[in-house]
């Protein structure tokens, strides 16, 4: 579990830097201080943390399965980043939620933070706490704006950073689905009989939205190249 709960935390801090990827520099720095404000904020809960408090919460189902629910509607709110960003590079209208989730970082990369914060306690325990606190929240208020400018850099094509990100929030879901597994079996599995009538109740609604939504691109792809080609004589009037 531990190994799962790392991998996901590897996996939210690289989403968030590829999220701010897309911002400027100046607020990649004003949100890197802010993360080091909240490391300074927070050790004094962090050094009353212990390992058996830990690992308990890492067995406890109950809490997993609160822990993924988080991680799920965080990823929702990067899937729906993503599809914004590209209906308005498509040209698509500006719509004011879409500014929104631009400029929304994610929350999950807090309660990442302040577990690294109390895995480094544990790392130094002779060490002054406020100190290594300090040199923590330097080292993050440091970094965030770094290698925000490393991964535009490395993948310099907006449209390549974008669909990384979505394939990143698909695994934080994923992998966030799996933490509430713990090697116990939820729902056993029962035989009953296929029900064809629901199932084709399901299929049909699916066609049924499918057709709907193919008709409806079909008649905007109609709608504007009609608008085109009344622009264009007005054009070759003028």
């Amino acid at each position: 579990m531990e190994l799962i709960i790392s991998i996901l935390i590897l996996f939210i801090l690289v989403n968030d830097l590829l999220k701010i990827s897309f911002w400027k520099g100046w607020q990649a720095v004003v949100f890197g201080v802010l993360c080091g404000v909240f490391v300074v904020a927070t050790y004094p809960y962090a050094i009353l943390q212990s390992k058996t408090q830990l690992a308990d919460y890492l067995r406890n189902t109950a809490a997993l399965k609160n822990m993924a629910v988080v991680v799920t509607l965080e990823s929702a709110v990067c899937f729906a980043y993503c599809i914004t960003q590209l209906q308005m590079w498509s040209g698509e209208r500006k719509r004011w939620w879409a500014r929104l989730l631009k400029w929304y970082p994610g929350l999950l990369v807090f309660p990442v933070l302040f577990y690294l914060q109390t895995e480094l306690v544990f790392a130094f325990p002779g060490t002054d706490f406020r100190l290594l606190s300090g040199v923590f929240a330097l080292i993050v208020a440091a970094v965030f704006p770094l290698l925000r400018s490393f991964f535009r850099v490395l993948l310099p094509g907006r449209e390549m950073r974008l669909e990384i990100h979505f394939l990143v929030s698909l695994f934080v879901c994923i992998i966030g689905l799996l933490t509430t597994v713990n090697g116990n079996v939820t729902y056993q599995a029962v035989r009953e009989p296929l029900d064809w009538k629901a199932l084709g109740f399901a299929f049909g609604l699916f066609a049924a939205l499918f057709l709907a939504g193919a008709c409806r691109n079909r008649w905007k792809w109609i709608v504007r190249q009609r608008r085109t080609e009344k622009k264009r004589p007005q054009r070759r009037n003028a």
